[in-house]
């Protein structure tokens, strides 16, 4: 299991809605975590499933994995 860098990266991965089953339609949801590239982004939220790569995290400053493929 992947450990993340902060309790408030692990809250905003594993969050859930319960009005939008899939993260990418959530307003609410802003980081997603890929397990396949072991990177992050955030999400845009423009009814599709792309992100934004992110090097840092936005709550404790922490350097990320970094990839070129988020997914």
């Amino acid at each position: 299991m992947k450990t993340h860098c902060c309790a408030r990266m692990v809250a905003a991965i594993e969050s859930t809605c319960e009005k939008h089953p899939d993260r990418f339609n959530c307003p609410d949801a802003l980081i997603h975590y890929s397990t396949r590239s072991d990177g992050y982004g955030l999400i845009v939220h423009d009814g599709g499933s792309s992100v934004i790569g992110i090097d840092y995290c936005p709550w404790c400053g922490a350097a990320l994995a970094s990839s070129e493929e988020e997914s």
